[in-house]
Parts: C-alpha cells; structure tokens; sequence
C-alpha cells in the first residue's frame, strides 16, 4: 500500500465491509467495541472484519494472515492493512513479518520501523515553530551602549 491509487482502493474496500444496518431487521446499529455492533430496536449481534479476526486468534491462538483469511472469511488485504494500522501484531519470534515502507526491514505492526520515525521525525522537527529558538536577526543593528530597550527610527510613529 505505498501508493496513494492502493491506499484509497483499500480504504473504500475496508469502509464498505463495516456492517450499518441490522442483518436481521436493517435497524440502526451502534458501535460496542472490538469489531462488534449491536442494533438498537432487536438486540442483534453484527461482527465486522476486525471482530471475525480477533475472534479467531482469541480461539486459535496466532496464525499467518492466509489461514485466518481462509478460515474468516476476511481477505488478506484487510488483515494486512489492520497490521499497518496496528490494529494487529504479529507475535515476537514469529517465522513472517511485515516489512517497513521506508527501508524495508521486518517490523511486527504499522507502517515504518522505529528507525525511519525517528529520521522522519528529526527531519519534521525544523518544520514547526519551536518557541524555546528564536530568530537570529538579517541584518545586525549597530550596537548601543545605554544597556535600555529601545524603538529604533522612532521618528516615524508621530
């Protein structure tokens, strides 16, 4: 998903599988936590992606992406993109990681290993306005002796 054609088709797909009307009467529905929905007239249960996947490896135990895939329901592409979001991880000492998208290196959740934040991280900090540095003046006016704050060409403001 380093692409921003990739990124909105998964989005699309992953929005348009989140359920918004009761399978059993289509009433509203209402957001419990972990994947699961309930509506507000019958009662009734709906489980999302994430809720399948967690049910699954709160069952099971860690599998690869292609089994939980296989045995959900769920494609591949949604489960990967819920490791990118770290909404999943992959376990420590696991055989497959996903890999950062910076440098490529193996990392168990998100997009980028804690290296390339960090860089980017360095690299935004100039960005922003930092009140602890100030500016350091163009053109240095000549230095007066008095020691007392004062209005240069002062003559203008009358």
């Amino acid at each position: 998903m380093t692409n921003k054609k990739e990124h909105d088709k998964f989005v699309k797909e992953f929005i348009e599988r989140k359920p918004t009307r009761c399978s059993k009467c289509r009433g509203r529905i209402r957001y419990i936590g972990a994947g699961r929905y309930e509506c507000f007239d019958c009662g009734h249960e709906e489980i999302d992606d994430f809720g399948k996947v967690k049910a699954f490896i709160d069952e099971n135990g860690s599998a690869p992406a292609i089994i939980i895939s296989e045995c959900t329901g769920v494609p591949e592409e949604i489960i990967n993109g819920m490791l990118r979001q770290g909404r999943l991880e992959i376990p420590e000492g696991s055989n497959v990681y996903i890999k950062c998208e910076k440098c490529g290196c193996s990392i168990r959740y998100g997009r980028f290993c804690p290296d390339c934040i960090r860089n980017r991280t360095n690299s935004l900090k100039g960005v922003f306005f930092n009140p602890d540095i100030g500016e350091k003046p163009h053109h240095e006016a000549p230095q007066q002796q008095d020691g007392k704050m004062h209005f240069l060409n002062f003559d203008r403001f009358k």
